[in-house]
C-alpha cells in the first residue's frame, strides 16, 4: 500500500468538499488587529474575549514570571516539583470558582481528556450533549465508557436516558457555552438531574470562563455552588494557555493520582502562569473589562438583529450560518478583501448543511470597528442574497 498516495487522495477529496484547512498566518498588532502581506486587518474570529494578550500587566507578569523562574519547568510537576506560582494559580481559580482545590492541566484539550478518562471506564456511562465540543467527544470516546448523547440542550431526553441507568456508575457532561453557537447550557436542570439520577456532573466552561456568571463561569451565572467538575481553559478569555479542574479536594487528589495527561506530561512555562494569574486577578479586582465585554456584545447582537439575523445577546458568540461550504467560503474572503478576518467553519466541525462564519466580538473592540464589521457584513449579505 503507498500510504503517502493514501494521504493525497483523501486531502484531494477534502479539497474537492471545499473542506480542506490550511494554516493562516497573521502577525497580531494588538488584541483586535493583525497584519499580513502589508495590510492591517480587524481580528473577528479570536477566543481573547477580553483582549487581555496585550493587557501591559499581563505582558510584565509573563516577563517577570520568566526573570525569577527561568523559560521553562523542565519536567512534569510530579518528578521535578512545582514552583510557586502553579500553587498561586491553583489557590486563585479555586477561589474564584468557589470550589475547594483547583489543578491546572497544559491545555483545556488535555484537561478534557485526563479528566473524563480518569473519571470513566468501560463500566461507566456517560450522558454527553450531542454538540459538545470536540475534546470532550475524544475524551468520552478514550475512556471506554458507554456513551449517550442527548439533544443539544434538551433536559428532557437527558432525563430519559439517565432513567435506564439508575444503578450505573456514570457522569453527566456539557458545555457551558457552547463554541459554534453561543448558547449557554440549562445547567440548573442538569444539576438537578444529577442530583436526582446520583450521576456526577461536568461543565466545560471554555468558552465561560470571563464571559459570563460575572466572569466567574457557567456554575456562577446559575447561582449553583457545588457542580462536581467545573474545567476551563487558561487560554481564552485568560490570554494565557493551559486548562484547569476546579472541584473537591478528594476530585484533585484523585486527578493527580489518575489524569495521564496531567502525570505524564512537562508542566507549563513560568510565563503561562504568570500571565494567567495576572488575568485572573484583573477580573477579580476590576469588574470593569467583563463590562465592557457585556456592552460590545449587547452592542453587536442588537446591530445583527436591525439586519434580521437571529441572534441573541448571550455571550460575545455569533453563528452567521449560511448552509453551504462554498458560500462560507466567500463571504469569508469578501470581508477578507475589506479588512475583516471572521473564519468559516465547516463539517465536521458544525453539521453538513451548517456551515456558518463564527464571528465574536471582544472587550477591546472599539465602537467603530464593531459599526464598520456590522455595516459591511450587512452589505455583503444583501449581495450574495444571504438570509
Amino acid at each position: 500500500m503507498d500510504y503517502f498516495q493514501n494521504f493525497k487522495d483523501r486531502l484531494a477529496t477534502k479539497e474537492q468538499e471545499q473542506n480542506k484547512r490550511s494554516i493562516k498566518f497573521y502577525e497580531p498588532i494588538d488584541a483586535v488587529r493583525v497584519k499580513c502581506e502589508n495590510r492591517e486587518f480587524i481580528m473577528m474570529a479570536s477566543n481573547n474575549y477580553l483582549g487581555l494578550t496585550h493587557d501591559i500587566r499581563v505582558q510584565q507578569a509573563a516577563i517577570q514570571a520568566v526573570q525569577h523562574y527561568g523559560s521553562g519547568s523542565g519536567g512534569a510537576r510530579l518528578t521535578s516539583g512545582s514552583f510557586p506560582l502553579f500553587n498561586e494559580l491553583e489557590t486563585a481559580i479555586s477561589d474564584f470558582k468557589h470550589t475547594e482545590q483547583a489543578l491546572i492541566f497544559n491545555t483545556g484539550y488535555m484537561a478534557n481528556v485526563g479528566t473524563i478518562t480518569a473519571l470513566m471506564n468501560k463500566h461507566s456511562v456517560i450522558i454527553s450533549d450531542e454538540l459538545n465540543h470536540a475534546s470532550i467527544i475524544d475524551g468520552c470516546r478514550l475512556s471506554g465508557a458507554q456513551i449517550e448523547r442527548y439533544k443539544h440542550k434538551d433536559v428532557e431526553h437527558a432525563e430519559y436516558i439517565l432513567k435506564n441507568y439508575k444503578s450505573a456508575h456514570k457522569m453527566i457532561i456539557t458545555d457551558g457555552v457552547f463554541s459554534m453557537d453561543g448558547d449557554i447550557a440549562p445547567l440548573d436542570r442538569l444539576y438537578e438531574l444529577s442530583k436526582d439520577y446520583n450521576a456526577l456532573l461536568m461543565v466545560d466552561d471554555a468558552h465561560a470562563t470571563g464571559v459570563i456568571g460575572n466572569g466567574r463561569g457557567t456554575a456562577h451565572h446559575f447561582g449553583l455552588t457545588d457542580v462536581d467538575v467545573q474545567l476551563g481553559t487558561l487560554s481564552k478569555a485568560l490570554g494565557s494557555v493551559g486548562g484547569y479542574v476546579a472541584g473537591r479536594k478528594e476530585l484533585i487528589e484523585y486527578l493527580i493520582n489518575y489524569s495521564r495527561s496531567f502525570i505524564f506530561s512537562t508542566a507549563l512555562s513560568p510565563a503561562d502562569i504568570g500571565a494567567a494569574l495576572e488575568a485572573l486577578r484583573i477580573i477579580h479586582d476590576d469588574s470593569s473589562v467583563v463590562d465592557t465585554l457585556r456592552k460590545n456584545t449587547v452592542y453587536m447582537a442588537h446591530k445583527l438583529q436591525a439586519m434580521g439575523i437571529d441572534c441573541d445577546d448571550e455571550t460575545p458568540i455569533f453563528p452567521i450560518v449560511v448552509g453551504e461550504n462554498d458560500r462560507a467560503l466567500t463571504l469569508a474572503r469578501e470581508l477578507k478583501e475589506r479588512g475583516i478576518i471572521i473564519t468559516a467553519i465547516r463539517p465536521p466541525t458544525v453539521p453538513v448543511g451548517e456551515s456558518r462564519l463564527r464571528m465574536t466580538v471582544t472587550a477591546a473592540h472599539s465602537k467603530e470597528q464593531v459599526d464598520y464589521v456590522a455595516k459591511t457584513l450587512h452589505e455583503l449579505l444583501v449581495d450574495m442574497n444571504i438570509h
